[in-house]
């Protein structure tokens, strides 16, 4: 049997995660709804592979921090992001961190399930169209994608920002200070080209929800 642990923040996704791949074969499936129980469960039963949400919680791309930490732990581990960001560069630093692999939250059950085999197997899994543009990144012909040029704790920020989370708020799920955030938003603006906050939040939900 292969187990799984899926860690995601949404009920309605952790429950029917678990039903598909359950009903699939897997066994036994674990599930954690926030980070740091995600991590513990991790390290307790070492499952074959480990289903992670970048985004849980609201904190940014969290999970490739998660990632990190996984892999920190059992250098060999095998990952799969859950994720409904299908930016390139998102994708791209996910890989980096040390992912095996990347669905969207969209997918149907069938790929979902192929793609958990595929990771366990100790193949990595991208789908064909997110593969073509993680290649394009990579190549550098995606150079005039504004975020292949931003920092991890830049992404973190920006994402925090599109979703209407105001500096406090940012800081207290990043485990920052106020301070941080600010610096990073100046960065950003300048990144960005964008004059102000507003701009700034414009400019991150339209370059998110719209990925070049």
């Amino acid at each position: 049997m292969t187990s799984v642990l899926i860690i995601d923040d949404h009920p309605i996704v952790l429950q029917g995660c678990q039903r598909v791949l359950a009903d699939a074969g897997f066994a036994p499936v674990l599930t954690a709804s926030d980070l740091v129980s995600g991590y513990r469960l991790y390290r307790r039963h070492a499952p074959d592979v480990a289903v992670v949400d970048l985004a849980i919680h609201g904190r940014g791309l969290g999970g490739i921090d998660l990632i990190r930490r996984i892999l920190v732990h059992r250098p060999r581990a095998r990952i799969l992001v859950l994720s409904m960001h299908n930016d390139a560069t998102i994708v791209a630093r996910s890989l980096e961190a040390g992912a095996s692999g990347y669905v969207l939250k969209d997918t149907s059950s069938a790929e979902l399930v192929k793609a958990v085999r595929q990771v366990a197997a100790g193949e990595p899994y991208l789908d064909g169209e997110l593969a073509v543009r993680v290649a394009l990144v990579g190549s550098g012909r995606a150079a005039a994608n504004p975020l292949a040029g931003l920092t991890p704790r830049e992404l973190e920020v920006l994402t925090l920002l599109a979703d209407g989370k105001p500096y406090e708020r940012i800081a207290g799920e990043l485990n920052v200070s106020y301070k941080t955030v600010v610096n990073v938003s100046s960065q950003l603006k300048q990144k960005l080209q964008a004059g102000n906050l507003p701009e700034l939040v414009s400019t991150a939900v339209k370059l998110l929800a719209n990925p070049a």
